[in-house]
């Protein structure tokens, strides 16, 4: 048999291992839910006279859903307000008596005590008066909540009454949902709780949308774990859709993790050759000789694997001939591609 310095070189493709640790991902999948979910009930007892909305109505904030029947409250508005013109009439009678005796003492045609009566006479007009304005003000507000309004935009997802039922302090009427900005609850391991501070982005897919892809930013991590699955509530908030999304459909969130570690080296997965016993190894390249070198390996994506221990830096390693390479066996590098 010949020496191997004598056989021919085997011809080998190698690559330059990448100096840095891969990002860490982190794919999970959740259920999208609404940041604001709300059963609205009316501000007021009353009589359904009309309901200006239905299931699936799109609303936005501020506009009228159901009106109640206003009668009574418009009549006793009235009232409230018939009483504070007459306080308002004796107000101004008050006012021009104190006026009066003011000039007639400047005259010295007018005893002062008289004026201090008509002063205080005045002062408990005026306080009638107040009290007559601030009862007109809260029927008027008895009278507005007999109209209820959309606290925010969105779509009325079940509708609980009809006109003409009598509704209690309380009582649901409408479910509305708002459709942006949507939330996607997801589960995510205990031992990444610790690394959220490194999180770089993430990217949710929504499986309404195939292909679609979509940023989103963590909103909230619930520090409570759950004792049963060993994971904690992350709640992501999602960017603005070109497309609708509906609350309650399914969508999956890829995790991006930095990672600082430059002394992390990544090659191709078609560097690694698996021993017998589960370990690796991987080949170098040195003066046109093969080195075969026992590696610890560490993550692993699509990008490459992690080398933790075990290559040396600024080496070339073999990807394509090295199946059949011995330690030490004379090679020729057909290419060399720097990443």
């Amino acid at each position: 048999m010949w020496p191997l310095a004598a056989q021919e070189s085997v011809p080998v493709r190698v690559v330059m291992p990448q100096q840095n640790a891969l990002a860490q991902q982190l794919v999970l999948s959740g259920s999208l839910t609404a940041k604001q979910d709300a059963q609205l009930s009316s501000r007021t007892a009353g009589l359904v006279a009309r309901v200006l909305v239905d299931a699936g109505s799109i609303v936005n904030q501020g506009q009228p859903l159901l009106k109640l029947d206003t009668a009574v409250a418009e009549h006793e508005l009235a009232q409230l307000q018939a009483a504070f013109n007459a306080a308002q009439v004796r107000y101004d009678e008050q006012q021009r008596l104190v006026g009066e005796a003011q000039q007639l003492i400047s005259q010295q045609l007018f005893p002062q005590s008289e004026l201090s009566l008509r002063q205080a006479a005045l002062a408990e007009a005026e306080a009638a008066r107040q009290q007559a304005k601030a009862a007109v003000a809260q029927q008027q507000e008895i009278l507005a909540r007999h109209t209820l309004t959309a606290p925010f935009a969105g779509v009325v997802a079940k509708r609980f009454t009809d006109v003409g039922e009598w509704l209690a302090l309380g009582t649901p009427v409408l479910q509305l949902v708002s459709l942006s900005p949507l939330l996607l609850d997801v589960q995510v391991p205990q031992e990444y709780f610790t690394e959220l501070s490194s999180l770089r982005r993430i990217d949710v897919r929504p499986d309404l949308v195939p292909g679609a892809t979509l940023s989103a930013s963590l909103l909230a991590a619930v520090p409570v774990g759950d004792s049963n699955a060993r994971s904690f509530l992350a709640r992501l908030q999602i960017s603005d859709s070109p497309q609708p999304l509906l609350p309650g459909s399914s969508a999956s969130a890829t995790l991006f993790f930095e990672r600082d570690d430059s002394s992390v080296l990544v090659v191709p997965p078609d560097a690694l050759l698996r021993h017998p016993d589960g370990n690796f190894s991987v080949f170098s390249i040195n003066d046109s000789t093969a080195k075969r070198h026992l590696v610890k390996l560490g993550r692993s994506t699509e990008q490459g694997v992690e080398i933790l221990s075990g290559l040396p830096k600024q080496v070339p390693v073999v990807v394509r001939g090295n199946e059949t390479l011995r330690d030490g066996q004379r090679v020729q590098v057909l290419a060399q591609d720097k990443e």
